[in-house]
């Protein structure tokens, strides 16, 4: 059985490129930051897991960023409420794990040089071992 992070990071990589909207929105989904991509695009970052279950089964908590970087004017950014919209999507089995909630902890927005911007996504999953 692959670890809950692994399981986590393959889900939310999954769900995000599968989406046909949210592909209709950026140039790509991506394992970590492409070298070499234009943006829009969607990464799916670093994983970082903790204990976490029930009296009868192991769990864990993942928390993972998902990173939407963009260019020009952000005030329509469809793309990140596609994501929050996709989110929950992400309860259920996952690779010998279920993952029995899966939500938006955290957000964040940043400006970056040559006209580009990054919008953070913190996903807590609370995962059970199937």
């Amino acid at each position: 059985m692959i670890s809950a992070e692994q399981a986590v990071r393959a889900k939310a990589l999954a769900q995000l490129a599968a989406d046909g909207e949210l592909a209709g929105l950026v140039h790509g989904v991506f394992d970590g930051v492409p070298p070499r991509a234009s943006a829009p695009y969607v990464s799916v970052g670093a994983a970082e897991g903790n204990d976490w279950g029930t009296k009868d089964r192991a769990g864990r908590e993942v928390r993972v960023t998902l990173t939407l970087a963009g260019v020009g004017s952000s005030l329509e950014d469809r793309a990140a409420g596609r994501i929050a919209v996709i989110v929950p999507a992400m309860r259920g089995p996952a690779d010998g794990w279920s993952i029995v909630s899966a939500r938006m902890i955290r957000t964040r927005f940043a400006f970056v040089r040559d006209g580009g911007w990054r919008h953070e996504v913190i996903l807590r999953c609370r995962c059970l071992a199937a």
